[in-house]
């Protein structure tokens, strides 16, 4: 039986807490602009100098995503992109860089491809877990109880709206780290919203000693900054995507989320 790369994930993110420092975690969408195109993608990103990589399972209704990942995801779709291509795209970028690699999807894929088997082939391609952010905790014994037996992480998301009682739940359940969901846009005006990750991040801590990383709308290495300031690592997806859409061509997308990346890198420094 093939084990997943959890411990590689937990040691990453020590590792990046040993320079005092949080970690980079970039998101990307499997099978977008291509499959060969996301896995380049992906090493792109981790060659600028992202830690972790979450590789998107596009879905025909992303209920979590923005317009942007939404467009992506369409394009994906209509290029045919299987359960199969994503869990290639872990493979291959693991492979490639050896970084930590999860999985980001909804849970009907999952569901409807089989626990077991996609656990199975996830750890067998090098995965380190996955992040369900539609999974009710109460409802996912049985992922956890494959993933366990797989050595792979199940990371929750937690939002500012989840109650304190709720949040220890949710973070005793978990594996790897904790995926803190800060509300954007119409919640208030950007300060607020700091205050508010910052808010969430202090109330996980306080139920679990799991890494609290967030994902804030961060595109830019000042906001990277203010939220390495007080999380364990910042998650970036749109900022990517939105390059890759707007690239005349792949090499100039690549060349583009390279650079992102490395700027990020350069926010989460926290000196």
């Amino acid at each position: 039986m093939s084990t997943g790369n959890l411990q590689l994930l937990s040691d990453t993110l020590a590792k990046a807490k040993s320079e005092d420092r949080a970690a980079l975690v970039a998101y990307l969408p499997a099978g977008f602009p291509t499959v060969d195109g996301a896995i380049e993608a992906v090493k792109a990103v981790i060659e600028g100098g992202a830690d972790v990589v979450e590789i998107g399972l596009p879905h025909s209704d992303p209920v979590l995503d923005g317009a942007i990942i939404q467009t992506a995801d369409d394009i994906a779709l209509r290029g045919g992109v299987k359960i199969a291509d994503v869990i290639r795209t872990v493979r291959e970028a693991h492979e490639a860089t050896g970084a930590p690699v999860l999985v980001m999807t909804y849970w009907n894929p999952i569901d409807r491809y089989g626990v077991e088997r996609f656990t199975a082939e996830l750890a067998a391609a090098g995965g380190a877990g996955c992040i369900l952010p539609d999974l009710p905790v109460q409802e996912s014994a049985l992922w956890r109880e494959h993933a366990q037996k797989h050595g792979l992480a199940t990371v929750f998301v937690v939002a500012p709206s989840s109650k304190d009682a709720r949040l220890a739940t949710i973070t005793a359940a978990g594996s790897g780290f904790v995926y803190a969901a800060s509300l954007m846009g119409v919640t208030g005006t950007r300060e607020s919203v700091g205050d508010q990750a910052a808010d969430l991040v202090r109330r996980t801590r306080a139920t679990s000693d799991l890494p609290v990383c967030v994902g804030l709308g961060v595109s830019n290495a000042v906001q990277a900054k203010e939220v390495a300031g007080f999380a364990d690592g910042v998650i970036v997806g749109s900022a990517f995507v939105k390059l890759l859409l707007d690239a005349p061509d792949l090499p100039a997308g690549l060349d583009a989320v390279r650079a992102l990346a490395g700027e990020l890198a350069e926010g989460v420094r926290r000196s």
